[in-house]
């Protein structure tokens, strides 16, 4: 069976039951590593054969069972006529895939040069390998990751961050500044779902209404509330592709971009008066405590509360919903948490030589920080209950 039939049947079995479960997940994840580990060893023998003689040829397939964390794994393992063919990702009798678990996607998504992966296989496993191999396994084994991200997505996400990190790459023979777009959602279940990412020159509402496009596009009808920072045209571009969408402007920012203003004397009161109005019961008390904010500070500090007035539609969003939706949805903290999984994971590789291997790191790191997205968020049940209340699903 061809790579390509077998990510689409990989990819139409994408539709869990409700009763999905860890065995479904474990068979999922042998699948998974199925497809990827028979890619590259078919991969390594097409650099094989251009490496030998002409006389030389593919002979089929031999079945190979391998033990793997996720258990085993029968593999469909490529041979050649003159039965010269050494494969390094599986080993002939290796029966162990020890390396094949988190190391495969280490290899090609840490965003290291061809040579800097060859020094690893030497370095941790004592393997030497040419960098025209590495080259040809990472690019392959690319396609898949592409898969993963134009992968079908639910009809529904109650719950979606919105934000980017900014990288330095190499472009034209020089160093520029790009934006790594984040879409995390909180889905139906309630756990977290990184629904995509995306690389551009610069962080804009254009190249937003592109991403929230692409969204819709690959399956997405509806969004409930968008927690987003407060980029100019943000909202508008949310609204244009979701119209439903409620948006929920990060009060963690607008603080912040309140307390620019302010001197280090008056940082502390100031402060508190703010927290007085995101922490109000109600939007009219919180709106009676931004008037009163107004009549103390606007002598010194006029900026702040025309600010907080002029978005206001967007911030008070979270006064129509209880405690908890509130806790998720009044800060983006939800995707700059896993921004701070990105920069570590990225801070080795100040200059990445080009966008694929900037997307490679940043893959690397989501896949790792998304091993604990495997509860719903605290106190889910009621804040779905709160959710079907207003919208009926």
């Amino acid at each position: 069976m061809k790579f390509e039939e077998q990510l689409k049947q990989f990819k139409e079995s994408l539709n869990f039951p409700k009763n999905f479960g860890v065995s479904d997940y474990n068979d999922l994840m042998k699948e998974i590593k199925k497809i990827i580990i028979e890619k590259a060893l078919n991969s390594e023998l097409d650099y094989h054969l251009e490496e030998e003689s002409a006389s030389n040829s593919r002979n089929g397939y031999s079945s190979k069972t391998i033990q793997t964390e996720a258990g085993k794994i029968e593999l469909s393992t490529p041979r050649d006529r003159n039965s010269s063919f050494e494969p390094v990702i599986v080993k002939k009798g290796q029966r162990k895939a020890s390396i094949l678990d988190d190391q495969i996607l280490a290899l090609y998504a840490r965003g290291m040069s061809t040579r800097d992966i060859v020094s690893t296989f030497e370095e941790i496993y004592g393997v030497e390998v040419s960098p025209a191999l590495i080259s040809r396994v990472t690019e392959n084994v690319m396609e898949s990751i592409l898969e993963w991200q134009n992968r079908p997505l639910d009809p529904v996400y109650p719950i979606i961050f919105l934000d980017c990190i900014v990288i330095k790459v190499n472009q034209d023979k020089r160093v520029i500044n790009k934006s790594v777009y984040l879409a995390l959602a909180i889905n139906m279940e309630g756990k977290k779902e990184l629904l995509g990412m995306w690389i551009s020159e610069n962080e804009g509402s254009k190249f937003w209404l592109q991403v929230l496009t692409e969204i819709q596009t690959r399956g997405v009808k509806d969004i409930y509330i968008a927690s987003v920072d407060g980029l100019k045209g943000f909202p508008e571009a949310i609204n244009t592709v979701f119209p439903k969408t409620k948006i929920q402007l990060c009060i963690v920012h607008m603080v912040r971009n309140s307390l620019k203003y302010v001197s280090c004397k008056d940082y502390k009161a100031v402060t508190a008066d703010l927290k007085n109005i995101y922490k109000s019961v109600t939007a009219e008390e919180a709106y009676m405590e931004l008037d009163r904010f107004a009549d103390k500070w606007d002598n010194k500090y006029p900026t702040i509360s025309r600010m907080w007035k002029n978005n206001w539609e967007n911030i008070s969003t979270l006064f129509a919903y209880p405690d908890e939706i509130r806790r998720v949805i009044y800060t983006t903290n939800a995707i700059e948490s896993l921004n701070s999984v990105i920069r570590k994971a990225v801070n080795n590789k100040k200059i990445f030589p080009d966008d694929q291997a900037a997307f490679k790191a940043v893959f690397l790191a989501i896949k790792q920080a998304s091993k604990k997205w495997t509860m719903p968020i605290r106190n889910w049940k009621p804040a779905l209950n709160r959710f079907e209340m207003e919208y009926g699903n």
